[in-house]
């Protein structure tokens, strides 16, 4: 992986795959290391993936000071890579936690992204995070699932403090449509790339002041792209659809039949709908 050095001097790694015009992709998590991301079901086809591990995961290392594992700190480091690239102007994407990251990038430095894409987005920073009425439909939908008790025993086990890594992976069922195989493989995955300490700095007191941010993403004039996913407990359709107005030139994508990870479960379809936003 390619490596560069960010504000404070933490050095930073960034894996650089594909070919055509480049598109800065931002992991989520958070605290997962970006490998999870894979190719975005082979966008890597169309565009240069340039694929931050965000600090403190991956190869990137870990911060003398703890408190820039914050989710607007983290907008640094995207402006710094951006730098280091010597790109006047780039297209970004984020993923989950990542998209929360993206949104700080398009309020701080509005002027530096081409267009946005905000994939299956958390939507806390913004305020939009599933209210319980969602968690209850989605559980209601799939109480007949073999995995259903052990997955919703690991989400109350959440509830009471558990932040391991296995109990995030016993849980995680939940965020993909077909627990198949493949799925299965990518979820477990997480084993070896999610770190709490980070994911804890994400979330830190001040991490997230959602008016500031509505405020300043009204007046982001670029291009987004909100792709929600029907299945997708973390971003329902709803939600995604009031993000979308927030700002003044989004698009809403809804991928009927898949989770969270869409990549994992419907590859080709991914690439090909980012990509037709992106080539516009």
């Amino acid at each position: 992986m390619a490596r560069f050095t960010s504000f404070d001097g933490t050095e930073l790694a960034y894996r650089d795959v594909g070919e055509g015009p480049p598109l800065l992709v931002l992991a989520g998590g958070p605290g997962r290391a970006s490998e999870y991301l894979e190719t975005l079901g082979g966008l890597d086809a169309s565009r240069r993936l340039v694929v931050l591990d965000n600090r403190g995961t991956g190869e990137s290392d870990e911060p003398a000071d703890p408190f820039t594992y914050r989710r607007d700190m983290l907008v640094r480091d995207v402006e710094m890579l951006r730098r280091h690239l010597g790109l006047e102007v780039v297209d970004v994407l984020g993923h989950s936690a990542g998209a929360g990251i993206a949104m700080g990038y398009a309020a701080d430095f509005p002027d530096r992204i081409g267009k946005l894409v905000l994939l299956t987005p958390a939507l806390r920073s913004v305020g939009l995070s599933p209210e319980q009425s969602d968690w209850d439909v989605f559980l209601a939908a799939r109480a007949g699932e073999p995995w259903f008790e052990a997955a919703t025993t690991a989400l109350d086990r959440t509830a009471a403090g558990d932040d391991s890594v296995s109990n995030r992976v016993a849980a995680s069922p939940l965020l993909y449509a077909r627990w198949d195989a493949r799925a299965q493989a990518h979820a477990e995955a997480e084993l070896g790339q999610w770190k709490y300490e980070v994911a804890l700095g994400y979330n830190a007191e001040g991490a997230f002041v959602p008016g500031v941010l509505r405020r300043a993403l009204v007046d982001f004039g670029h291009p987004v792209l909100v792709y929600a996913c029907s299945e997708d407990p973390i971003s329902p359709v709803r939600r995604c659809a009031e993000l979308v107005g927030l700002f003044p030139d989004a698009t809403l994508y809804v991928h009927e039949g898949v989770g969270h990870f869409p990549w994992v479960e419907e590859p080709e379809r991914v690439a090909r709908e980012v990509e037709a936003f992106l080539g516009r």
